[in-house]
C-alpha cells in the first residue's frame, strides 16, 4: 500500500461512516482544540507542561475519533478521566457520541459497563490504599452516572427520535407517490372508458352517414359529378371510422371494454338515461326521489354522458356506503352550465351494520373528476351539514375544451376538511400525509422537549441520590468522628465504659480500614479508630485517633495520620 492509499484510509477512519462536510470538519476540529485547551491548561496547574501536552495530545486524539471508534473511546475516556481528572469532559463527550453511533441496545450496555468497569479498576488501582473504599465507590458511581450514562441516554433517545422521524417521512413520501400512481391510473382508466364511449357514439354517426352516402351514391337521379362527390364523402366516413377504432384500439390496448350498467345501451347512457337509473334504485327498495328545474337544453356527448356517470357513481355510493338512507336526485338546468346532484341522508347504523363490510375500490370519485375535468366542469364531493353526503356535478352545455374551471390541484377536494364516506375516500385524503409531515415538525419540538425532560428527570435522580448520600454522610460522621478536643480531653488509665460513653461507636463506613494502617496496637488490646474533624495537611493523608483497651482500661491512645 503507497502513502497516499494509507491517508486516505486513516481519513476514511477518521471520519467514520457518515459523510462529512466542511462545516462538520471544523465543528469537530474546534470541539478537539477546545477540549485539548482545557486539559492542557488545567494539567500545567497540577503537573509539568510534558504531562499536560502529553494529556491534551491526547484528548485531541480521542475527541477525534470518537464518531468512528464509538465503544474504544468510550473505554480510553473513562481510564483517562481516572488517571488525568482534567479530561472529565473528553467523558461527556465521548459519552454523548457512543449513545449515537453505537448500534444495537445490547452492545451500548456492553460498552457502558464496560467503561464503568474500567474507570472503577483504574481508580481502585491508582488510588489504592483507599481509607474509605465504599464511600469512594458511591461517589465514584455517582460521578459515572452523571458524566456518562445520562449523557449517553439522552444521546441514544435523540439519535432514535430522529432516525423514526426520518423513516416516517420517508414512508409518507412513499405514500404520496404511490397514491399518485393510483390516482393516475385511475384516469387513465376513465380516459379509456370515455374514449370507448366516444367510439361508440361516433361509430353509429359514421356508420349512418356510410349508409346514407351509400345509397345516394346508387341514386339514378344523381349526376355523374354528384356521384362522384357522394362517393369521395362515403369513402372518408369510412375511413374516418376506420381511423377512430384504430386510435379507440390504442387507447385501449390491454384494456377490456367497459360493459354497459345494467344492460343499458350507449345511446341511454346520458341524461335521458337517469330516470331509468332512479327507477331502477326504487325497484331495489331505495327511496330516491328525482326533481328537475329548468328549461332541458342538450349537453355535448362527453358531458351529457358525464352527468349519467355522476348520477350511477353517486347513487352506487349512496347504496354502499348509506343503506336505508333516502336519496335525492336534482337536475338543474342554469343558464350557463347543467348542474346534477345527488345527497343521501343520515346513514341508518342498523342499516349498515346489516349489510356488513363494504367493498371499495376507492377511485370512483377521482374517475368523475377526471371525465368531467376533461369536458370542461367539476365535480364536488362531501358531507352535508345534517350528516348526509352530497355530489355534485357542474357541466357546460356544448363542446368545451379540456380545461376545468379550477386547476386540478386546487378543486373542491381539497378545500373538504373532513374524510369522505363515500367512495373517494382515499381522494379527499389526499392531503394526510402532508398533514402528517407537517404536524412532525412541531412534534419534533415535543420530542426534543421530552429527551430534555429525560435528562432532567436523570439529573434530578442523580441529585436525590446526591443529597441521600450526603444525608447518610452527615450520620455516618456524627458515629465515626470526633474533634481534637475531645480526644485531649481523654485520659489513659480511663475505665472503658466510662470512655466509650464519651466517645462515638466508630460503627460506620467512614472508619472501614482504617485499622491496621497506623502503629502496631498493643498485644492483646481492642482498638477503637476514629477520624478527626480537622483535615490533613495534605490531600493524600487523613488524621485519625486510635483507642486501645485492654482488661477494661483505656491503655494507650495515638494520634497519626493514615493515606486516603
Amino acid at each position: 500500500m503507497d502513502v497516499s492509499s494509507r491517508v486516505r484510509s486513516g481519513w476514511r477512519l477518521l471520519k467514520g461512516p457518515e459523510p462529512w462536510s466542511r462545516r462538520r470538519i471544523t465543528g469537530e476540529a474546534a470541539l478537539a482544540l477546545a477540549l485539548a485547551l482545557m486539559a492542557g491548561g488545567t494539567g500545567l496547574l497540577s503537573g509539568g507542561p510534558l504531562r499536560a501536552g502529553a494529556v491534551a495530545a491526547g484528548v485531541a486524539a480521542l475527541s477525534l475519533l470518537r464518531r468512528s471508534l464509538p465503544a474504544s473511546v468510550l473505554l480510553a475516556a473513562a481510564a483517562l478521566t481516572m488517571l488525568a481528572g482534567e479530561t472529565a469532559p473528553l467523558l461527556l463527550i465521548a459519552a454523548w457520541s457512543a449513545g449515537r453511533h453505537i448500534i444495537g441496545a445490547g452492545r451500548a450496555l456492553a460498552a457502558f459497563t464496560g467503561a464503568f468497569l474500567v474507570y472503577l479498576v483504574v481508580g481502585v488501582t491508582t488510588l489504592w490504599p483507599i481509607a474509605q473504599p465504599i464511600l469512594m465507590g458511591i461517589f465514584g458511581t455517582l460521578f459515572f452516572l452523571a458524566a456518562a450514562v445520562v449523557p449517553g441516554l439522552t444521546s441514544r433517545y435523540w439519535s432514535q427520535r430522529r432516525t423514526l422521524l426520518r423513516a416516517m417521512q420517508e414512508h409518507n413520501a412513499q405514500l404520496l407517490r404511490e397514491r399518485a400512481m393510483v390516482a393516475g391510473q385511475a384516469r387513465l382508466r376513465e380516459r379509456q372508458r370515455i374514449a370507448q364511449d366516444m367510439h361508440d357514439s361516433l361509430g353509429h354517426q359514421l356508420a349512418l352517414i356510410s349508409v346514407h352516402t351509400g345509397a345516394l351514391e346508387v341514386d339514378p337521379e344523381l349526376t355523374g359529378r354528384q356521384r362522384e362527390a357522394v362517393g369521395v364523402l362515403r369513402q372518408a366516413s369510412v375511413s374516418a371510422m376506420h381511423e377512430l377504432r384504430e386510435v379507440v384500439g390504442i387507447l385501449r390496448d390491454g384494456i377490456e371494454a367497459p360493459a354497459a350498467p345494467d344492460g343499458a345501451q350507449p345511446a341511454s347512457r346520458g341524461t335521458a338515461g337517469i330516470e331509468a337509473l332512479v327507477a331502477a334504485a326504487r325497484a331495489a327498495g331505495n327511496t330516491v326521489e328525482l326533481r328537475g328545474s329548468g328549461e332541458p337544453r342538450p349537453l355535448a356527448a362527453a358531458g351529457d354522458h358525464a352527468a349519467y356517470r355522476i348520477v350511477q357513481e353517486a347513487l352506487t355510493n349512496a347504496y354502499k356506503h348509506a343503506p336505508g338512507a333516502p336519496i335525492s336526485v336534482e337536475l338543474r338546468y342554469e343558464p350557463d352550465s347543467f348542474v346534477v346532484e345527488v345527497v343521501n341522508g343520515v346513514v341508518d347504523r342498523a342499516a349498515a351494520d346489516q349489510a356488513g363490510e363494504v367493498v371499495s375500490g376507492g377511485q370512483g370519485l377521482t374517475g368523475l373528476h377526471e371525465r368531467a375535468r376533461l369536458v370542461g366542469g367539476m365535480v364536488h364531493a362531501g358531507p352535508t351539514d345534517d350528516g348526509g353526503f352530497r355530489v355534485a356535478g357542474v357541466l357546460p352545455y356544448g363542446a368545451a375544451d379540456a380545461a376545468t374551471f379550477v386547476a386540478t390541484g386546487d378543486d373542491f377536494r381539497q378545500q373538504s376538511p373532513a374524510l369522505l364516506l363515500g367512495d373517494g375516500g382515499p381522494v379527499v385524503d389526499w392531503n394526510i400525509a402532508e398533514k402528517e409531515l407537517g404536524m412532525s415538525g412541531r412534534s419534533r419540538g415535543g420530542g426534543v422537549a421530552l429527551g430534555c425532560g429525560i435528562a432532567v428527570g436523570a439529573v434530578v435522580l442523580l441529585v436525590i441520590a446526591a443529597v441521600v448520600g450526603l444525608f447518610l454522610l452527615a450520620g455516618s460522621a456524627e458515629k465515626g468522628m470526633i474533634d481534637p478536643s475531645q480526644y485531649d480531653k481523654v485520659k489513659v488509665g480511663a475505665s472503658e465504659a466510662q470512655v466509650r460513653e464519651q466517645l462515638p461507636s466508630g460503627d460506620t463506613v467512614l472508619t472501614s480500614g482504617l485499622a491496621g494502617k497506623g502503629p502496631a496496637e498493643p498485644e492483646g488490646s481492642r482498638c477503637l479508630v476514629l477520624m478527626s474533624s480537622d483535615t490533613g495537611e495534605g490531600l493524600k493523608t487523613e488524621p485519625v485517633f486510635r483507642f486501645c483497651f485492654k482488661d477494661g482500661k483505656l491503655i494507650e491512645k495515638k494520634s497519626y495520620d493514615v493515606a486516603r
